[in-house]
This record gives structure tokens, C-alpha cells and sequence, in this order.
């Protein structure tokens, strides 16, 4: 007989969640909003996030369930194994690049973000610095400094007529192409998504085949990509030198030829934009992020484009607005609010646009588990729930192929027992063969409708 594998202990998560550490200071309405579900938020010192290894003791300590931030202190395998309640990485901002998901897919720990409430701000900022360098503004006001009369209609342009060109379709980029349409411009895209090159197409805007088509049919380009594309690969390098020198070759001579980047400081070299700018390939530019970033205002940065006076910069603040913040403070305490009263998830990063939740009017018990996405394990959970004597009212299912991982969540009319769900976690094992088939638990009653 074939011995079973060794299994590895997953995370059995407390029912309601108790205690968050609160890091790179989001709003402070989220804490007043966790304070109403029961969770006492503990808020490090913005400038204290820069040291990790005093966060992990952070966590050690108070042993947390939550940890909120924004994007910059990095989630690794020591921060998560700190804290063995830890059951979400709650992101207050859309980027995820500084979380380590396959280490969180490891350990069961689901990250969620949000990708919605700061699109009007960036969206905003966008065209803003479109008009201010289409209109040459940010060297006029030099100028003016230096008591210089420079009115001249010469590279001065309106954003009528002209071609926008868009890299990357999603939340963001839609809401571009929207306000571009209002400006009477044309629109042009480029998404390495299937579907998001069908949705482009339907509301009348060009799909380009490529990056370099995007750039060649341009007077202006604006970023609006993840870190990854859809197959889970990073985007870094993601534009190079050769196609800043196509920009709006397709246009000619008297085109603005002006780039935007809001969305990733990593895409492109900074090299490689200096170089287009100053062979003229590229006229103005408006930066807001870069390759490195210091994580407050105390520490030391160098500005990669500081002696390029055709690019404007600012210090990453796309979202920040006194609007911005406080939706996204409000959008993931509801987030929170579905994941603790409910299990549902939603905005997962594993998996962006789903909703996975039991539906049930009644009360019911809530059996919520990450596991691994081996053959068996599934059917482990549901052999495990049937032969407890339980029954399913509902039931909802997610994998993230990408990640190895699943999240199924079970609407049951009583609950397993300790020595139930430890034998869900031994079965799951003998099923699968996978000696960590389970990564986290969780069981909890729910005593209202959703």
C-alpha cells in the first residue's frame, strides 16, 4: 500500500476577523469603517513602513488577520508566515507588483485590491498633462520664472482632430478613450486582451495590432497597462527605444508627439525616452511614475529626467486627490465587509472581475477554503461536507490556474467539526497527492441574508 504524503498544516483562520495592520497611511475613514465590523485596525507611522523587518515583529505580536496597504511595502514569504491568522492582503490601490502572489497562493492568503475608485483621478490627471503639453504650459510657466515673453503659436496644438493612442484597455484606459471621444479625438488601441479588443472595437475605436502600429498612428501615447499581461507575464520592458522613434511617423512633421505615463515606472528604460526626446522623436512627455521610487518623502530620490526640461514629472500622484482616497477607503472596507460576514470574495487579484460567494437568504455556515487546484481536492472538501452528515444550500467555486490555486466557499446548514475539517485536510492529501493540498480554513456562521 502506498503511504500517504506528509501533509502540511494549512492556516485555520479565525471565524471573524479580529485585528489589521494598517500600513502606508490609506485614508483614515477605513479604520472608522473596520471599527464598525468589529476589527481594531492598528495604523504604523508612514514613516515606520520603510523598515520590514519591524512591520513582521508588528505582526508577530498582534497576530493580525488583515494587512491593508497602498504600493509600496513589499509582501513577502516572511511577512506572511508572521502572522499565521493572516487571511488577505487588502490592497488600497489597483497595482500589485509589490506582493509576492505566488507566495501568498502558497501560504492561502488571498489578496484583493481595488481597481475602480481612483480611475477618475488619474484619468483627470491624464488629460491635464495632455492639454499642458500640447499647449507647451509647464514651459511657458519656466519661462515666465525667468521673466521671458514667449507667446508663439509654434508646436502649440489643440486635442481636436488629433490621434490618441492607448496602451492598455482597461478601467482606466476605457475611461481615457471615453473623455478623448469627448474631445473629438480619434481613438487608437492597443490590449494584448481578447476581450478587451472586442470591447474597444464595439464602441468604435481602432484596435492596432501592435505596440509599434499604436505609435505610428499617434500624435499622443498614454500607458494604461498592469504589471502583467493577461498570461500572468510581467511587462517590464514592455515599450523600448525603437518604438518611441515610431511615434507619430504615420501623422507627420507637425504632429504633437507627446507621451503619458501614469500607470508603471517600469514599462521602458528612462534612457530610452531621453533618447527619443532628444533626437526629437518624442516632444514632450508627462511622467508620474519610475523604475525607483523612495517610500516617503524623507529619503533620498534622483530624478531620471531632471535635466530633460520636455518632460514633465510628479511624484506618483495619480490618485491622489481628496476624492480618490476616501472611495478607495470605502470600496475595500466593503470588500472587507464581504469577505468577513460572508466569504464572499471579490476583486481578487488571482482572479480580476470575479464575485465568489454562496448566495443563501437564510442563516447558514460558511465553510470558505484556498486549496491547491490538484485533481482530488475539490471533491475532497465535498466528500468531506457529505459524509459529516452536512448539508450544501450552496456553493461556489473559483480556480486561479495561474497561481495553482482555488477558492470554493459552501453555504452549509451546520458546521463541520474540528475533527471534521481535519479530516477534510488528510483527505484532500490522500486524494491529491499533494502534501499541502490545503492552504487555509475558514468556518464561521452567517446569521443574515447577504
Amino acid at each position: 500500500m502506498q503511504e500517504s504524503p506528509t501533509l502540511v498544516r494549512p492556516r485555520f483562520l479565525n471565524d471573524r476577523f479580529q485585528n489589521a495592520i494598517i500600513l502606508e497611511h490609506p485614508d483614515p475613514s477605513l479604520d472608522d469603517y473596520l471599527r464598525e465590523q468589529g476589527i481594531t485596525p492598528e495604523r504604523v507611522p508612514h514613516e515606520e513602513t520603510s523598515d520590514v523587518d519591524a512591520v513582521i515583529e508588528r505582526l508577530k505580536d498582534g497576530q493580525h488577520d488583515l494587512l491593508y496597504k497602498r504600493s509600496k511595502f513589499p509582501v513577502t514569504e516572511e511577512v506572511l508566515v508572521a502572522s499565521p491568522n493572516l487571511a488577505a492582503i487588502m490592497l488600497c490601490c489597483i497595482g500589485d507588483d509589490t506582493v509576492d502572489k505566488e507566495a501568498c497562493a502558497e501560504a492561502g492568503v488571498l489578496v484583493m485590491n481595488d481597481p475602480v475608485s481612483n480611475g477618475r483621478s488619474v484619468v483627470e490627471m491624464v488629460f491635464g498633462e495632455m492639454i499642458g503639453i500640447a499647449r507647451r504650459i509647464f514651459t511657458a510657466n519656466e519661462a515666465g520664472r525667468q521673466h521671458l515673453w514667449t507667446k508663439s503659436s509654434t508646436r502649440r496644438y489643440e486635442l481636436l482632430g488629433k490621434t490618441l493612442s492607448i496602451i492598455g484597455l482597461g478601467n482606466i484606459g476605457k475611461q481615457v478613450a471615453k473623455l478623448a471621444d469627448r474631445f473629438g479625438m480619434d481613438i487608437c488601441f492597443y490590449d494584448a486582451s481578447e476581450v478587451a479588443r472586442e470591447v474597444g472595437e464595439t464602441l468604435g475605436w481602432t484596435a492596432c495590432n501592435s505596440i509599434d502600429e499604436a505609435f505610428a498612428a499617434a500624435d499622443f501615447v498614454t500607458l494604461h497597462v498592469s504589471a502583467e499581461d493577461p498570461r500572468g507575464r510581467s511587462n517590464q520592458g514592455l515599450i523600448t527605444y525603437n518604438h518611441f522613434k515610431k511615434l507619430a511617423s504615420e501623422r507627420g512633421e507637425n504632429s504633437p508627439r507627446g507621451f503619458i505615463n501614469a500607470a508603471r515606472g517600469f514599462l521602458y528604460d528612462p534612457d530610452d525616452l531621453k533618447r527619443a526626446v532628444s533626437e526629437g522623436h518624442v516632444r514632450a512627455a508627462a511622467i508620474d511614475v519610475f523604475p525607483e521610487e523612495p517610500g516617503s518623502s524623507n529619503e533620498d530620490w534622483l530624478n531620471p529626467y531632471a535635466d530633460i526640461g520636455e518632460v514633465v514629472t510628479t511624484p506618483h500622484i495619480g490618485a491622489a486627490t481628496q476624492e480618490a482616497q476616501p472611495r478607495i477607503a470605502s470600496r475595500i472596507a466593503t470588500t472587507t465587509r464581504m469577505f468577513n460576514e460572508h466569504a464572499t470574495v471579490r476583486d481578487t487579484v488571482f482572479a480580476p472581475k470575479e464575485t465568489i460567494g454562496a448566495r443563501v437568504e437564510t442563516p447558514y455556515w460558511a465553510l470558505s477554503v484556498v486549496h491547491s487546484d490538484v485533481r482530488g481536492t475539490k471533491k475532497a472538501i465535498d466528500d468531506s461536507v457529505y459524509e459529516a452528515g452536512a448539508s450544501n444550500l450552496n456553493s461556489n467555486h473559483c480556480d486561479f490556474p495561474e497561481y495553482g490555486i482555488a477558492y470554493d466557499v459552501n453555504a452549509l446548514n451546520e458546521p463541520l467539526s474540528d475533527a471534521q475539517l481535519d479530516d477534510l485536510v488528510e483527505r484532500a492529501v490522500d486524494l491529491s497527492g499533494d502534501p499541502h493540498a490545503i492552504r487555509s480554513i475558514r468556518q464561521f456562521k452567517v446569521n443574515g441574508s447577504h
